[in-house]
C-alpha cells in the first residue's frame, strides 16, 4: 500500500523515494503535467465552491457501486485486492470519485445550455459515414487499382485486404467504420462527402498515401449523449486552459 507519512512510497514491499519520484517525472518531461492537473484542481474547487456545488456522500457510493459492477468487485476483500494494486487507499479512491463528479457537476453547470448552440453552429462537422478505405504508397499502384475494382477484376474488400498499408485494415478488408466529418482532411471531406454510397472514390494524395474509397451509408448528425458529453468536455477543457492562462499571466505581472 501507500504511506502518506514521510517521504517514502512503499511499492509492494519495496520503497520508492519521493524526491526520486519527484526526479523522475522532471527528467521524463510529466512534471509540468502533473502540475498543470494540479492547479486544475484548484480551479474546480474553487469555481464549485462560488456556486455553492457539492458531492454527497450518497453520490460518491452510487458511483463506488457502479464501478464495483464495472470491475467485478463483488466482496470487499476483491476492493482491498483492487485497491492495493492500484497504490490506493479507500478514502484515495472516494477523493477521486468527489473529485471526478465534481467536475462533472461544474461542467454542466457552467455549459450545459451552451451546448446545443454550439452543435447547431457545427452540426455539418458531426455528420458521419460508414467507411471502407485502402491507401498505397504509390499512384500507378492507386490507378491500376482503381481500374480494376471498377471493372469488377477485383473487389474493393480483396483490394484492401491484399495492398493497403495499414495491417490493421487489411485484415478489416478496408472497413474504417463510423467516421465525423471532422476527422477528415478538409480536401478528404469535401470528396467524401459529395460521393453517393457505393461510389468508388479516388485515388486521392494525401500525407498518408493515396486513397481509395467507398461509403456505405450516410449518417445525418444528431446531438446524442455521447457527442453532447464530447462538447460538454471541450468547452469545459478550453475554459480550463483559459482560467490557467489568466492565473499565469496574473502572476506574471506581480
Amino acid at each position: 500500500m501507500y504511506n502518506h507519512n514521510g517521504c517514502v512510497v512503499n511499492f509492494f514491499g519495496l520503497s520508492v523515494d519521493r524526491l526520486e519520484i519527484l526526479s523522475y517525472l522532471r527528467k521524463n518531461l510529466h512534471l509540468k503535467e502533473v502540475c498543470k492537473n494540479i492547479y486544475y484542481k484548484n480551479i474546480i474547487y474553487q469555481a464549485a465552491q462560488e456556486r455553492s456545488l457539492i458531492v454527497t456522500p450518497e453520490e460518491i457510493q452510487t458511483e463506488i457501486n457502479y464501478l464495483r459492477l464495472e470491475k467485478y468487485l463483488e466482496t470487499d476483500d476483491d476492493i482491498i485486492v483492487w485497491l492495493t494494486e492500484q497504490m490506493l487507499t479507500v478514502e484515495d479512491w472516494e477523493e477521486a470519485i468527489r473529485d471526478r463528479l465534481l467536475e462533472q457537476k461544474l461542467s454542466e453547470s457552467l455549459f450545459s445550455q451552451e451546448v446545443e448552440i454550439f452543435f447547431i453552429q457545427n452540426q455539418r462537422n458531426f455528420d458521419q459515414v460508414l467507411l471502407y478505405q485502402l491507401v498505397v504508397p504509390y499512384e500507378h499502384l492507386a490507378h491500376e487499382l482503381f481500374y480494376q475494382i471498377s471493372e469488377q477484376e477485383i473487389s474493393f474488400y480483396e483490394a484492401a485486404h491484399l495492398y493497403d498499408i495499414d495491417e490493421k485494415r487489411r485484415d478489416k478488408c478496408g472497413y474504417v467504420g463510423k467516421t465525423y466529418r471532422y476527422n477528415f482532411n478538409p480536401e478528404l471531406a469535401v470528396i467524401v462527402f459529395n460521393a453517393g454510397v457505393g461510389e468508388l472514390i479516388g485515388p486521392v494524395r494525401t500525407q498518408d498515401g493515396i486513397h481509395l474509397l467507398t461509403v456505405e451509408e450516410f449518417i445525418p448528425s444528431e446531438l446524442t449523449t455521447t457527442i453532447r458529453q464530447n462538447i460538454l468536455n471541450q468547452m469545459f477543457m478550453q475554459w480550463l486552459e483559459n482560467q490557467l492562462d489568466n492565473l499565469l499571466q496574473s502572476n506574471d505581472s506581480i
